[in-house]
């Protein structure tokens, strides 16, 4: 992951080249069996590589933004088509932004270097868009979160390139859509719960194979947090929700009959 300061690699001039081809970012190594590269663009933005390539796998398309940077170093994040989609919305949002700013000025930078942030959020994926200036220059930082738990991942888009960027990705999207399939409405928003030192979360995703709920347990000790979950297909939430039921009524018609046994001998006692 890299900082803030090796993020913004502002230079004084940029060259910018974008090509199709056969291979991207995994040119010279063996592809995932699963997994098929339908298309691929490279863009060279002042001293990094970032490369757009459209995927298939089991679970359907997605694009894999993958950077280089002068040193070697790689980082990636994954965009589902639709959010693909609001992404390049965003791009030609900060784009204007970024082109009525003036120059650098250190003494009116925020503390945090944040000059614009918005956010988006994908199932159980958050995707947090800052424009940011450093010591380097101005840059967009894209980093990719998975709701409780997960590693985070990072891109940082020099901001001169964010409209080479925005129309590469429109090229792609142009050519493969931006329909991710599956249900079109708006999902249930997650829920959570807490009894005793365990903590309980639901929440409602989506994938190729439809809608499931994964529900979470954590549980607290003095060793630390353990988390195990299970997911539950959404063609089966409501035999779970008659068994439930039907377990909360064997146990209330339980209780209930224990506590007559308990109040019966007390109320026949009578003195003699």
């Amino acid at each position: 992951m890299m900082s803030d300061r090796e993020s913004g690699d502002e230079q004084p001039q940029s060259q910018r080249q974008a090509s199709n081809g056969a291979t991207g970012s995994d040119s010279g190594q063996q592809q995932q069996s699963n997994e098929l590269e339908l298309a691929t663009k490279m863009l060279q933005i002042q001293s990094k590589r970032f490369y757009l390539d459209v995927k298939q796998n089991r679970r359907g398309k997605f694009i894999k933004v993958a950077e280089i940077g002068a040193d070697g170093r790689r980082s990636q994040i994954f965009l589902a088509l639709s959010t693909a989609a609001d992404f390049r919305d965003h791009l030609g949002t900060f784009s204007e932004f970024y082109s009525q700013l003036g120059p650098p000025n250190p003494d009116t930078v925020p503390e945090d270097g944040k000059l614009k942030s918005e956010m988006m959020i994908k199932d159980n994926r958050r995707y947090y868009l800052d424009l940011k200036e450093n010591a380097r220059g101005r840059f967009l930082r894209v980093s990719q979160t998975i709701t409780r738990g997960g590693p985070r991942s990072q891109v940082a888009i020099p901001a001169q390139g964010m409209i080479e960027f925005r129309d590469n990705l429109t090229d792609l999207l142009d050519e493969f859509g931006t329909d991710d399939g599956g249900f079109k409405g708006d999902l249930p928003d997650g829920r959570h719960m807490r009894v005793d030192n365990k903590n309980f979360y639901f929440d409602v995703g989506q994938n190729n194979r439809g809608i499931y709920m994964r529900i979470s347990e954590v549980t607290t000790t003095v060793k630390g947090n353990f988390r195990t979950a299970i997911t539950v297909p959404e063609k089966s939430w409501s035999r779970f929700r008659d068994y439930f039921r039907d377990y909360c009524d064997k146990m209330a018609e339980c209780n209930e009959k224990s506590t007559v046994a308990t109040l019966v001998p007390a109320e026949s006692t009578s003195p003699q």
